[in-house]
């Protein structure tokens, strides 16, 4: 087998290994993509966060919005997940990507905000301590 091919085996592996750990993903069978018959590593929901988390990457130094706007884009998949749960109501997997990529947008986006406010709390702290 070329090195190559052992390399993005290993990648595959890895992903399949540690995305539904790292997720907390139930990996069902149908409620997840598929490709050529393959099952992607984690659920649709989850596919969705991880796009959501990917997108707030680019974006967090060209929009930074107000936490109640993210508390808001939270709700869609927390609503759907909710109903899902709790009632005989059935989500699609098209339903579950487009909940969970403004959740996982929102979420990492009021980490990222709330690591970048933290940081600059600190080091003005520090720029205090250090003039004195």
């Amino acid at each position: 087998m070329k090195p190559s091919k052992r390399i993005i085996i290993a990648i595959v592996n890895f992903h399949y290994k540690w995305l539904p750990i790292i997720m907390g993903c139930h990996c069902k069978e149908d409620r997840s993509f598929h490709i050529k018959g393959y099952r992607f590593p984690v659920c649709a929901r989850c596919t969705g966060e991880l796009l959501g988390i990917v997108l707030s990457l680019f974006t967090l130094g060209i929009y930074q919005p107000d936490a109640s706007l993210l508390f808001v884009l939270t709700l869609p998949l927390l609503f759907d997940g909710s109903m899902q749960l709790l009632t005989e109501y059935q989500s699609t997997n098209f339903r579950r990507l487009l909940t969970g990529i403004p959740f996982g947008w929102s979420i990492s986006s009021l980490y990222l905000q709330s690591a970048k406010a933290v940081f600059f709390w600190g080091f003005n702290i520090g720029k205090l301590i250090l003039v004195q």
